[in-house]
């Protein structure tokens, strides 16, 4: 993994989910956490949907996260429209 071209390692939601209920969930997104560090990368969490669960995952290093959280899935056009995407590029 470390001589591989990647930036950021993302975490699953399925760990996720019960993070706060279930030690094994816990150790399988800490893991990978602390892995992704070590190597130089950052970490992106999928699936975050609570305050609680973003609190978690910034208490063990992860600083980014995706999900309901933040916002509800949306299609290019609405991201488009919304500004988030650079017009300039092809």
């Amino acid at each position: 993994m470390k001589d591989l071209p990647f930036h950021i390692i993302k975490t699953d939601q399925s760990f996720i989910r019960d993070l706060l209920n279930d030690p094994a969930d816990a150790a399988l997104t800490i893991a990978p956490v602390e892995m992704a560090h070590g190597l130089g990368k950052r970490v992106i969490a999928e699936g975050v949907e609570t305050e609680t669960q973003q609190e978690r995952l910034r208490g063990i290093g992860c600083g980014a996260g995706q999900g309901y959280l933040f916002s509800r899935p949306v299609t290019a056009h609405e991201l488009e429209a919304q500004g988030w995407l650079d017009k300039g590029r092809p």
